[in-house]
């Protein structure tokens, strides 16, 4: 028992000592970069699957919404130094939006540490889809996202684990998309050979979104970008255009 105490001891040790050194280094790349995130709003998007789809899908609403927009879409990890050049990059590009995708194992390196986050989503949590790490770890890692206080979460209602993380709250607004007790609700939805319909009520007004994306999972990634996007103040209709124009 002795042992594993202090095996665990250890372990802790060395991921404070990890975290630390993480710190400092976004300190310095911070200062190197000139801080671009003062004129920028960060959406960053996690989950187990569908982080890319629906980061371009709020991408292409942006866009329909006359914004200028960066998006880092990718399903896997990436350097803390490759995040604040790509900000950097963006903000020299005019763009006033960035849309960043990071698995959990990004989370567990701290990535976004001293970084303003506007927008903080979920897709979902499928414990079926950890290879490296178990449940209790992955949210873990999550956990280090939410906790900075982003002013807007977006989570998925309808996830078989929603309990798990439904403590996590936006300082100024938490929307939950999915079928029931939902703020963007999914009232149906339509399968095609070559796209997916759905409707979805959003904020009391009900609006029909559709894409060229096939499976029953592009409408919950349709909502879960029509989710991000209501809480941006982005109208519907900019919604139903952007999310039709991806087009992978």
């Amino acid at each position: 028992m002795k042992e594993r105490e202090r095996s665990k001891s250890g372990k802790n040790k060395n991921g404070g000592v990890r975290a630390g050194a993480q710190k400092v280094k976004a300190k310095l790349l911070k200062s190197y970069y000139g801080n671009p995130t003062k004129d920028m709003k960060l959406i960053a998007i996690t989950g187990t699957t569908g982080k890319v789809t629906v980061a371009h899908y709020v991408h292409e609403i942006l866009r329909a919404s006359g914004e200028q927009v960066a998006v880092l879409a990718s399903d896997q990890p990436f350097k803390m130094g490759m995040l604040h050049k790509f900000l950097s990059d963006a903000w020299k590009a005019g763009a006033n939006y960035v849309i960043v995708t990071v698995p959990a194992e990004g989370l567990r390196d701290n990535i976004f540490y001293g970084l303003p986050v506007n927008v903080a989503a979920m897709t979902n949590f499928v414990t079926a889809g950890l290879h490296d790490m178990e449940p209790e770890e992955y949210l873990e890692n999550e956990k280090t996202l939410f906790d900075m206080k982003p002013e807007i979460v977006v989570l998925n209602g309808d996830d078989l684990n929603y309990d798990t993380f439904a403590g996590f709250k936006g300082s100024k607004e938490t929307v939950v998309f999915g079928q029931s007790g939902a703020d963007v609700k999914i009232l149906n939805s339509k399968l095609y050979p070559k796209g997916t319909e759905a409707t979805l009520s959003l904020k009391s007004e009900v609006i029909s979104v559709a894409t060229f994306i096939t499976g029953e999972t592009a409408v919950s990634y349709m909502a879960c970008a029509a989710a991000i996007a209501s809480g941006l103040g982005i109208s519907t209709d900019n919604i139903i255009d952007g999310i039709a124009e991806y087009n992978p």
